[in-house]
């Protein structure tokens, strides 16, 4: 057995990576922006989301296929959808002008929306596949072409909407990066991403021995450390959105994220070859989908009732109920991981 001390470094040293070339994914997807003239409020949604999803991305398939570890892969998506979630109550608790749902503008609602779909189809379909009986196409669920599907459709009406409201989403603002030509943003870019995927190939198997050392289950592992781990680029990101005053583009590309969360279980499906994915996993992972489903739907009253007041001066009642789900989601995970 391996000693536990090297493998908790290991776990801190993925972290580090991740935390340092999130810092350099943004301030390049950020220049890329500029220098292309993309919308600042269509790259949060679309490029940062994506982005930032790499880990998730690189886990996912390491799982499922040279590490055999799928409730990992699972719980790793579906985990850092109500991590990131969570990350909305650290926002509403460092901005302290106002709440955070006030300044937030109310078209986030249409891609919480969608993600509500996409990460409650997951669910349905969790529950669906438990007795193997349920059909599919070959070794991937029906759910994946339909999941991929819904995700273009989704895309396309948020191009859309953003199209139309891109005068209230995104101001414009001055050339930040005068002295970086795109040439070197797109190398940047880059070579931080290549430095994500690295470390989130070695996350599984880190998180696989962490479970065996600690004697904890795969799905618990899975959801709560992998997530945390690999939704570094998210907090990365979004507290240096919050830092420029690019509310829109933080919250944007939380939504984002989990929407294309969704879309890497379903290419986890399609790597995943002895069967549908979410008949191999474990039942207990249907207890994130609809956290994050419950989160969201909160995320989205938030939004829409733009609440002032302030609990105890610190966070608004919609980002202590999202704590609260949060942590009640870790608690069952951890008693009743399979």
């Amino acid at each position: 057995m391996q000693n536990p001390a090297f493998i908790w470094l290991s776990l801190l040293a993925c972290l580090a990576v991740i935390g340092v070339a999130g810092v350099k994914l943004s301030r390049y997807g950020d220049i890329i922006a500029e220098k292309t003239g993309m919308s600042r409020g269509w790259v949060g949604l679309i490029l940062l989301a994506t982005v930032t999803s790499l880990p998730e991305m690189a886990t996912g398939l390491t799982a499922v296929t040279v590490a055999q570890a799928p409730d990992i892969a699972v719980g790793d998506l579906l985990g850092s959808c109500v991590f990131n979630l969570l990350i909305i109550v650290v926002l509403d608790f460092l901005y302290r002008k106002e709440s955070i749902y006030t300044r937030a503008h109310q078209g986030n609602v249409l891609s919480a929306g969608y993600g509500i779909a996409l990460i409650g189809f997951a669910g349905l379909n969790l529950l669906l596949y438990r007795d193997g009986t349920f059909p599919s196409i070959g070794h991937v669920g029906l759910y994946t072409p339909v999941i991929l599907l819904l995700y273009l459709l989704a895309m396309r009406s948020l191009y859309r909407y953003e199209q139309e409201q891109v005068s209230e989403y995104v101001e414009d603002r001055a050339e930040l990066y005068p002295d970086t030509s795109l040439k070197q943003a797109v190398r940047g870019y880059a070579m931080a991403a290549m430095a994500v995927v690295a470390a989130g190939i070695w996350l599984p198997f880190i998180a696989k021995d962490l479970a065996v050392v600690m004697a904890w289950e795969q799905s618990f592992v899975g959801t709560l450390f992998v997530a945390a781990i690999t939704s570094a680029p998210e907090v990365v990101v979004t507290v240096a959105a919050l830092r420029m005053g690019a509310v829109d583009l933080a919250i944007g590309n939380l939504f984002g994220s989990n929407m294309f969360n969704i879309v890497l279980l379903a290419i986890d499906d399609l790597a995943y070859l002895p069967g549908p994915l979410l008949a191999d996993v474990s039942l207990t992972h249907a207890t994130s989908a609809f956290s994050a489903m419950m989160m969201s739907g909160l995320a989205v009253v938030g939004l829409v009732l733009r609440p002032q007041s302030r609990v105890f001066r610190t966070v608004s009642w919609i980002s202590l109920l999202l704590l609260v789900i949060y942590l009640l989601n870790t608690l069952f995970l951890y008693l009743h991981g399979q």
